[in-house]
């Protein structure tokens, strides 16, 4: 039996939760969230090369990418963004118990983004930052699929999901609750 390296079982994941959720991606960029899932699970692969500071708050990093010289702040920006999303995505539910509302994530990552599109040296990856830059929400939830690995079976997890719903209104969250039989009602904290 053939045992997949962690490319090979993201890449999976992604093009499922991609393919499931409608979400009309470029190969590229779809390849990009493997290898950012793949370096965040092999610590050895992630950003230690660049000396990038990932204790700091995102909001320090993504000072250090605006303060930065040119050499260095295109990589700022893109730590800054793809660090926002591995959160938001992959640790969605911690997200919701923090301090900071889950739009600083979406807001702070694609805004990282974009500016990482405008200062890449390569068209192609300019075009996946900008890519993840206008989608970055949706990207999200593909992320938030891919880290879910139990059922929904408790009313715990049915009232956590809804309560994500709720901070975030996510269109793939929203598909999960009404697929358990719970109607999601935009601007009501009841559930029907």
């Amino acid at each position: 039996m053939h045992a997949q390296t962690p490319t090979e079982y993201f890449r999976e994941l992604v093009e499922k939760a991609i393919a499931r959720q409608r979400l009309t991606s470029s190969e590229v960029s779809a390849f990009y969230l493997v290898q950012l899932l793949d370096s965040f699970v092999r610590p050895d692969r992630a950003y230690l090369d660049a000396g990038i500071d990932y204790d700091q708050p995102l909001a320090h990093l993504l000072c250090e990418a605006i303060a930065s010289g040119e050499a260095r702040r295109f990589t700022l920006f893109k730590a800054t963004g793809d660090l926002s999303l591995f959160i938001s995505g992959f640790f969605s539910d911690s997200v919701m118990r923090k301090p900071v509302d889950f739009d600083y994530y979406v807001s702070l990552g694609g805004y990282a983004y974009g500016r990482a599109a405008r200062l890449s040296a390569h068209q192609t990856a300019a075009e996946v930052f900008e890519e993840l830059s206008q989608k970055f929400s949706r990207f999200v939830d593909v992320l938030t699929e891919v880290s879910e690995a139990s059922t929904l079976t408790d009313h715990t997890s049915l009232l956590r999901l809804y309560e994500k719903w709720l901070r975030t209104g996510s269109e793939r969250t929203g598909a999960m609750l009404r697929d358990l039989g719970v109607l999601p009602v935009p601007g009501s904290k009841l559930i029907q």
